[in-house]
């Protein structure tokens, strides 16, 4: 994680590439304890379902972001 995720940076940057579900989500889950505006980023194909499941669950806004090929991004804030 690379900013405090208050907000004054942008949002607190996760960085689960390398990693296979569950864990890019379980991250996500740990960062938005601490912050109201994440970016995650992960290359598991499998991450996209488990974010949106994960923020639908929960009421988060969730937006994709594009990235390099290999990799997915997504916005997730709190409202």
């Amino acid at each position: 994680m690379t900013n405090d995720g208050s907000g004054a940076f942008g949002p607190l940057e996760v960085d689960s590439r390398g990693m296979r579900c569950p864990w890019p989500a379980l991250r996500l889950a740990r960062a938005m304890r601490e912050a109201d505006d994440v970016l995650l980023l992960a290359d598991d194909p499998q991450a996209a379902r488990e974010v949106a499941a994960l923020a639908a669950e929960h009421g988060w806004r969730l937006a994709t972001e594009t990235g390099a090929a290999s990799e997915s991004r997504w916005r997730v804030r709190r409202d």
